[in-house]
């Protein structure tokens, strides 16, 4: 019997790029759905099966920024942002809102398709062994409570609502306490990669999180910085 091919959304008002994504990653057996409407693109997201969501930022209907937005809030999928806006801001905003990545235009075609299965087999890796019984323990440091099997986060015993990379990221730092990882060793851990890599994407998310979980993230207690190493988890 044929294997299921996985299927993967682009959501693109640009038709050539559209199609070129389209025409690479169907060599590569995925499953193509394209979308030109934001509006169109985001209910399609919310109702149909997807292993992946190619999402442009600048759209009709509805911008990029408001649909990660949406999909980050109701389901759990990779979410890779294609954008032609090279700001840092667009791209710290778009990882804030639960975008697993981001490319920019122009990019390599082999860039992309390498990305897109990156993150599809680290997710489908990821699913598969989060009911193994040494990832339902609790790890409770008083103020900060994990509990991986249902994958939420209280401080102070209020729930913290975490994307699904900031509580990985988080979780591997709490097992792995006191030990010191730099940004490239949790880049290759948490996101798979170490090819194509940007650091800025570890940076990004330890600032969110020192956002949501600590009392004063200027100062914070339990992610804390070891200067021109890395990063480190204090029970």
């Amino acid at each position: 019997m044929a294997d299921i091919k996985q299927r993967i959304l682009i959501i693109e008002d640009d038709p050539d790029i559209a199609a070129l994504i389209k025409d690479y990653l169907e060599i590569e057996n995925f499953e193509l759905v394209i979308e030109k409407d934001g509006r169109k693109g985001s209910e399609r997201a919310l109702n149909e099966p997807f292993a992946l969501i190619l999402l442009d930022l600048m759209l009709p209907g509805k911008d990029g920024m408001s649909i990660c937005r949406e999909i980050r809030s109701k389901v759990d999928i990779p979410i890779l942002m294609v954008t032609a806006r090279i700001e840092d801001i667009d791209k710290i905003r778009g990882l804030g809102l639960g975008a697993d990545d981001y490319i920019t235009k122009p990019f390599s075609i082999a860039e992309l398709v390498a990305r897109v299965k990156s993150h599809i087999t680290r997710y489908t890796r990821l699913t598969k062994n989060s009911n193994t019984p040494k990832e339902k323990g609790e790890l409770d440091f008083g103020y900060i409570r994990i509990i991986h099997a249902t994958r939420k986060v209280f401080a102070d015993n209020n729930e913290i609502i975490l994307t699904r990379k900031e509580f990985e990221l988080l979780y591997f730092l709490a097992i792995n306490k006191e030990i010191v990882f730099s940004k490239e060793q949790l880049y290759d851990k948490i996101w798979g990669e170490d090819t194509y890599g940007d650091m800025s994407t570890v940076t990004v998310h330890i600032k969110r999180l020192r956002e949501k979980i600590e009392k004063n993230p200027s100062e914070p207690r339990y992610i804390q910085t070891v200067w021109g190493t890395g990063y480190k988890f204090i029970a």
